[in-house]
């Protein structure tokens, strides 16, 4: 069963009992300041399990909301700035609803031989010139319009913005996991890309082993295999485990690693990932890989 641990003595016989020897690694993050300023908070402490989703650090955000309350107020603006179209063009409407009236009746006199024609002609000219200044109008005013909207929608991109960063200011854990290392301290000033904390998750780890180039032959990823944690003066503790990845890259072997085969110069780096649900393997500690038959 996955993760299950238990304690081993050291076999008697002579033979090894493990095929491949490595060191104990764990997916590591680190979580950097995604925006400048002063940390506010900062509630990290070296060996502390931490939970995705948690708020462990907050940066200044006053510049912040300062610059929000400005967008805001420059939005305002802009929405009292645009015309109202209506309003505007009433008295030209009027202007034009007149002249199409005198247009009319001029018409009707001309047909009647009660009015000369050069007063239609004169009625019909005042009807077009009312209806360019009222089309020049309408024209102008939704330019205007336009281009209040465009500021406007400038202002809301800028504080979607704004607003973003604010979120940033509030530094979250990516995921579960144990705090290793912390860089800074509550007070100081950080910069973008500034380190804040290393953690790792130290449930699920991995051996990083190596294996002969004839040992390849007979592991799999997805092969079972069981992983010892080596504690020295013959005590070992058992995970049960799964081959993850194998290196298609060939190196010479590490000073520390043990190998099948001594005389073996290359090796190939073989990952097993375990559950280290009781939290006795560490990282940088040394282990062995028996790999079980796929049969």
């Amino acid at each position: 069963m996955a993760g299950v641990a238990m304690l081993l003595n050291a076999c008697g016989d002579k033979e090894r009992p493990f095929d491949a020897t490595g060191v104990f690694e764990a997916t590591e993050t680190t979580v950097y300041a995604e925006l400048p300023g002063t940390l506010l908070t900062f509630g990290v402490e070296e060996g502390n399990i931490v939970e995705s989703g948690d708020e462990v650090a907050l940066i200044d955000t006053i510049q912040l909301w300062l610059k929000i309350q400005q967008t805001g107020a420059a939005k305002e603006v802009y929405q009292s700035q645009k015309p109202e179209m209506e309003k505007q063009i009433a008295a030209t409407r009027e202007l034009l609803a007149k002249a199409r009236k005198d247009q009319q009746r001029y018409e009707e006199l001309v047909a009647d031989g009660a009015a000369p024609g050069k007063m239609l002609d004169d009625a019909n000219s005042q009807v077009e010139v009312l209806q360019r200044q009222l089309d020049a109008q309408i024209s102008s005013l939704r330019v205007s319009t336009n281009a209040l909207e465009k500021q406007m929608d400038a202002a809301d991109v800028q504080e979607d913005q704004l607003r973003d960063q604010l979120r940033r200011c509030h530094v979250l854990v990516p995921a579960r996991g144990t705090v290793l290392e912390k860089y800074v301290e509550r007070g100081e000033y950080v910069s973008t890309g500034k380190p804040l904390f290393k953690m790792a998750d130290m449930e699920n780890m991995f051996i990083r082993a190596y294996a002969t180039s004839a040992q390849l032959k007979d592991i799999k990823v997805g092969q079972k295999a069981t992983v010892y944690a080596d504690y020295g003066n013959g005590q070992k503790r058992a995970y049960q485990g799964r081959v993850t990845w194998i290196s298609s890259r060939s190196e010479f072997t590490p000073k520390t690693i043990l190998t099948d085969d001594e005389r073996a110069d290359i090796v190939y780096a073989v990952k097993v990932a375990f559950r280290n649900e009781d939290g006795f393997a560490k990282i940088g500690m040394y282990g062995e890989v028996k790999f079980h038959s796929n049969d």
